[in-house]
């Protein structure tokens, strides 16, 4: 199995430096993964270091649990994409999510699906599904069909409880039978967690261990 292509190598946090970005820009060119997800501060920096290589950039927005106001994360998505973006992690507002808001819910990702669509490219939705039931999942997965998103992300990264098999199982189950895929992301440590995930249903991974996991 060739683990590198699934990876999103990942640094979000927000000590990290210049340096610190063009590291991982670097081992992602070396390591031919699919992506690297970084701050929105560091996609112009990220972008031209990656300038002329297959690397996808990505970035997120909402960050990290989505309640910043719909406006708000369409004016990042936008600005994202100018400064470089390719690929867009955007956080669904996890407090509406909870309030039982659907509707409020299905709005928000609509618009944001929107303008990424209108700039030709790829949004994931992360659903922080360690806060969230197995229905609350599901009923999020089914707004994510309705809407057309390209991704159903698992987790941001910084809770305790990040991806795990079970969860990849229920989005797969429910969509299985579209076109969109899922990234798995929290906790992700070693080459097993990797092949297990996949073998769940992923078709990414987000990890800050990535070249760790490569390198054994």
């Amino acid at each position: 199995m060739n683990l590198a292509k699934y990876f999103d190598h990942t640094l979000l946090k927000p000590e990290c430096t210049n340096k610190d970005i063009l590291q991982l820009c670097q081992e992602a060119i070396d390591h031919s993964f699919a992506a690297v997800c970084v701050p929105p501060y560091y996609v112009s920096l990220s972008a031209n270091k990656l300038d002329g290589h297959p690397v996808k950039v990505a970035t997120v927005i909402g960050f990290p649990m989505g309640y910043a106001a719909t406006a708000g994360k369409v004016e990042e998505i936008k600005r994202a994409v100018n400064d470089g973006a390719d690929e867009l992690d955007v956080v669904v507002n996890i407090a509406a999510l909870k309030n039982g808001d659907w509707n409020f819910v299905q709005s928000d990702l609509d618009s944001m699906t929107t303008a990424v669509r209108l700039r030709s490219r790829k949004i994931k939705v992360i659903l922080e599904t360690g806060l969230l039931t197995e229905d609350e999942i599901r009923r999020v997965c089914q707004i994510c069909k309705e809407v057309g998103v390209d991704f159903i992300k698992t987790s941001t990264g910084l809770l305790s409880k990040g991806a795990n098999p079970e969860v990849v199982k229920i989005i797969k189950s429910e969509v299985k039978d579209t076109l969109i895929k899922i990234k798995a992301s929290g906790g992700i440590r070693t080459k097993e967690d990797a092949e297990t995930l996949i073998e769940a249903g992923a078709d990414r991974l987000g990890s800050s261990a990535a070249v760790k996991i490569l390198e054994g």
